[in-house]
């Protein structure tokens, strides 16, 4: 009993001390919680430097892949344009050939009644009692030299005696009794002489076809 009573005064007349003590107490227990919570900010932080880093990887990806759709699409737009390109210049080196060979072709058409008369000229000449006339001579040369011209160009005349009657080259004028049993069906005579500029008509030859 005099413990207790003891204990008593010692409350009421130290009443500071004790409440030092437990200030002591409760500081050691923020003291201690404080640790804790810097722990739980921490993880959380790091929880959200994780997410935010992860939003921003996909967001990388999601880029990367809108990257190769579109440099797919570009290319393949580059592709169509370079064979666009390639076409259109084929054909234009194509069509501009062609234009050369018809301007080519509509000159040389004009000028075969020109071969046609240096030919009856020079046949007549055969024919005459001075072949080796200046003149005939001049004539002669000056029909070999247009020939020649106009193959360097690509022209050719048909040989067409002894062939058999094709009206893709051939336009038949008359028709006559063949001389011989295998020209029956076949040209037997030439009345104008057809041509061929690159291989292709630009004047039927005119003949006779034995029967």
């Amino acid at each position: 009993m005099e413990e207790k009573n003891n204990q008593r005064e010692d409350l009421i007349q130290n009443p500071k001390e004790k409440e030092g003590e437990t200030n002591e107490s409760n500081k050691g227990i923020e003291v201690n919680s404080e640790p804790k919570m810097s722990v739980e900010l921490s993880e959380e932080n790091q929880e959200h430097k994780k997410e935010k880093a992860s939003r921003s990887k996909h967001r990388k990806e999601d880029r990367t892949e809108d990257l190769e759709q579109e440099i797919v699409l570009l290319n393949d737009k580059y592709l169509r344009l370079y064979s666009e390109f390639d076409n259109y210049r084929k054909r234009s080196l194509r069509e501009k050939i062609e234009l050369s060979k018809s301007a080519a072709s509509d000159l040389i058409t004009i000028l075969l009644p020109v071969l046609d008369d240096f030919e009856r000229a020079m046949k007549a000449m055969d024919t005459g009692e001075d072949k080796e006339n200046a003149n005939n001579n001049g004539i002669n040369l000056i029909y070999n030299k247009l020939k020649n011209i106009l193959s360097q160009q690509g022209l050719e005349v048909m040989k067409v005696v002894g062939e058999e009657f094709n009206t893709d080259f051939h336009e038949a004028l008359t028709e006559i009794p063949s001389p011989k049993p295998e020209l029956k069906g076949k040209v037997v005579d030439v009345i104008q002489n057809g041509y061929l500029l690159n291989g292709k008509v630009i004047r039927y030859a005119k003949v006779v076809v034995g029967s």
